[in-house]
């Protein structure tokens, strides 16, 4: 009897190997045929996505597509992706890269910004961009017709600006590095050198001219922090500093004369408040019925004069011996004239009498 229960006892146990090594080999086969599937990794919080363009500030964009918000120092920023679509209307915008460097937008302007494998891409339809890189992506700029590519001389940084004078002409400004153009339907390349200022009218590189003067975008400059200042300890005043020095010598010149107010009109022009209206591509211009014109002038007082004439007067001196003159001849006129009269009458009697004288005789 003891030797049966320990036969049975050594066969449940090799049963149980056997039953457990099938399990086994049947879920290493299962597992084998399954697919697998990789997990995905899990970004950390604090990295950055590979498609980060840069944060954007204006003050007057909007941006559509991919994008996010951060909230950076009590700030908020929106930060670009590849993707964005970027409408300047009016003003200056700024996009900060992620990897070092700047890219300022002179509005209005319409652009799309896209990123690849650390190559960043701006397709400008209207507007003019400024780049300052220093150790950022490789920057390519796409229009309809000319694809412009700054290159960077050395390890030195590259400051380049490519923009739309007119929608027929384009600028293309290197200030450090080159810009290389290059004509997409025709493949025909030209290279801007450092310093070199062109413009291309019409998609054409045969036609390029000078463009000094052009598509004006500059750069903000960065505020100077004020200068550290050293610390000072106070020290006692020495004798020969305590000493009162020698009070300047006054100055004899009398005081200057007060300003005497002018008699000359002053204008003054009252008009309504101005107003700009963002989706209006013409701003209407201000109603000139309601501009005023104000003269405002001195009146000057009436003068009267108030005084005493002493002595004779000019005139009657000169009038007194014109006077005397004026009887003098008019005496001499007629004195003149008596004696013709008294001539005149005697010889009338004379006739008279001899008149009579022979009647009286021819009678007797």
């Amino acid at each position: 009897m003891p030797s049966f229960a320990k036969s049975s006892h050594v066969g449940a146990t090799v049963l149980f190997w056997i039953v457990g090594s099938f399990v086994l080999c049947l879920a290493f086969l299962l597992g084998m045929d399954r697919p697998q599937v990789a997990a995905a990794p899990v970004p950390l919080p604090d990295e950055t996505p590979s498609d980060t363009i840069g944060s954007i500030e204006g003050d007057s964009i909007s941006v559509q597509g991919p994008m996010s918000v951060q909230v950076v120092n009590g700030l908020v920023k929106t930060i670009l992706r590849s993707g964005s679509d970027i409408r300047v209307k009016s003003g200056r915008a700024q996009i900060n890269l992620v990897e070092g460097g700047r890219i300022v937008i002179c509005g209005p302007a319409h652009l799309t910004v896209l990123k690849s494998r650390g190559a960043l891409t701006l397709a400008l339809e209207s507007g003019t961009v400024h780049a300052f890189l220093t150790h950022g992506p490789a920057l390519t700029v796409y229009t309809a017709q000319i694809q412009a590519r700054p290159l960077a001389i050395g390890d030195g940084a590259q400051d380049s600006l490519v923009g739309f004078e007119t929608p027929g002409a384009m600028c293309i400004r290197a200030r450090y590095g080159a810009v290389r153009l290059e004509q997409q339907l025709t493949g025909q390349s030209l290279v801007v050198p450092q310093g070199g200022d062109v413009m291309v009218t019409s998609g054409q590189l045969d036609g390029v001219r000078a463009g000094v003067g052009h598509c004006s975008c500059d750069l903000e400059i960065a505020r100077i922090a004020p200068p550290h200042m050293d610390s000072e300890t106070s020290m006692i005043a020495s004798a020969n500093e305590v000493k009162p020095k020698p009070t300047a010598a006054t100055n004899n010149e009398p005081p200057p004369a007060p300003v005497v107010a002018s008699d000359q009109p002053i204008y003054h022009v009252f008009m309504p408040p101005l107003r700009y209206d963002a989706s209006a591509k013409i701003q209407d211009a201000p109603d000139p019925h309601l501009i005023v014109l104000v003269r405002q002038v001195r009146v000057r007082p009436t003068l009267i004069y108030e005084a005493q004439v002493e002595g004779d007067p000019v005139v009657a001196e000169n009038a007194a011996p014109q006077a005397a003159e004026a009887s003098r001849v008019k005496t001499e006129k007629l004195g003149s004239s008596k004696p013709s009269n008294s001539q005149a009458s005697t010889s009338m009697v004379d006739r008279v009498k001899s008149f009579f004288r022979r009647l009286w005789n021819r009678s007797s």
